[in-house]
């Protein structure tokens, strides 16, 4: 568990990540010192965490503890902390200015998921238009999209073969991933400095290939082999893995360079950025 204090409009809010579920924890004293002004969050924390007890709200009653250091003497003590799913619930519940926009954009986030469910195609161009927006290019956009279609394939072939949804699914990800990749997801997403980002959405367009290899790979022996369970699942996870894995090590020999590289979204978009204005730069010259 690694804690360290982010800044919300320059007060400190201790924060702490939980590597192994994944899943970012907030002081609740904190968050309410920043959305309320209250000259005492402990005291406003502990009175609104009565009412919505009262109220028969668990989710957000029930906050974690965990040891973060004291604003005032540096000193660990017990906190109450809450998720992100809880943190939302909680800013619903605290009547301020400061958590109105909070509150506006959970109701517009409900409304977009809502016409999503009515029409799932608006999912795709949300998608899309957000992938847009965020500075990747078309060509890596397209091979995205295909990555999410051959990644439901792969998951639709799991369930038709009686490996449960949520854990299992991880474990055999991990499967695939570690046989192509050479690293758990896990590792994986350490190695691009990723926290809950998703892995594909930081990838390469060439790892994006690999790993759409490695899962449609998978799903065909999936469904030639007509492997039952988990542990059945985990031998042809692997061996789907293995074939692109051997096509990365082909391509790395022949190439000179690691194909798996700490390069995030981030990264890889500024490249895009740097040779665009290179070209620019470029072209102004010649005139």
């Amino acid at each position: 568990m690694n804690d360290k204090l982010q800044l919300f409009e320059d007060q400190p809010v201790r924060t702490a990540w939980d590597n192994d579920h994944e899943e970012w924890y907030f002081s609740v004293v904190d968050v309410i010192a920043v959305l309320t002004d209250s000259p005492n969050p402990n005291n406003y924390w502990k009175v609104l965490k009565k009412r919505l007890k009262d109220e028969g709200n668990q989710s957000v009653t029930n906050c974690n503890q965990l040891k973060l250091k004291s604003h005032k003497d540096g000193k660990r003590y017990n906190t109450d902390v809450a998720t992100t799913e809880q943190l939302l619930r909680l800013i619903q519940s605290i009547p301020s200015p400061k958590a109105e926009p909070f509150k506006m954009w959970l109701a517009e986030v409900g409304r977009e998921r809502i016409d999503e469910t009515i029409d799932p195609e608006l999912t795709i161009d949300r998608a899309l238009e957000t992938y847009s927006r965020l500075g990747y290019s078309p060509e890596w956009i397209n091979q995205r999209l295909q990555t999410i279609r051959a990644r439901k394939e792969l998951t639709d072939a799991w369930k038709a073969h009686g490996v449960r949804e949520g854990r299992e699914y991880a474990i055999l990800t991990d499967e695939v991933t570690r046989a192509w990749s050479g690293m758990t997801t896990r590792r994986y997403k350490d190695l691009k400095g990723l926290k809950k980002e998703n892995l594909r959405d930081n990838m390469s367009t060439l790892e994006l290939a690999l790993n759409m290899l490695a899962e449609a790979t998978t799903t065909e022996l999936t469904r030639a082999q007509n492997p039952q369970g988990l542990t059945q699942n985990q031998v042809v996870a692997r061996e789907g893995g293995s074939i692109a894995g051997n096509a990365r090590k082909e391509i790395e020999a022949r190439t000179g360079k690691p194909v798996i590289t700490p390069d995030n979204a981030a990264k890889l978009n500024s490249v895009v950025t740097n040779l665009i204005e290179d070209v620019v730069d470029l072209t102004d010259e010649n005139k």
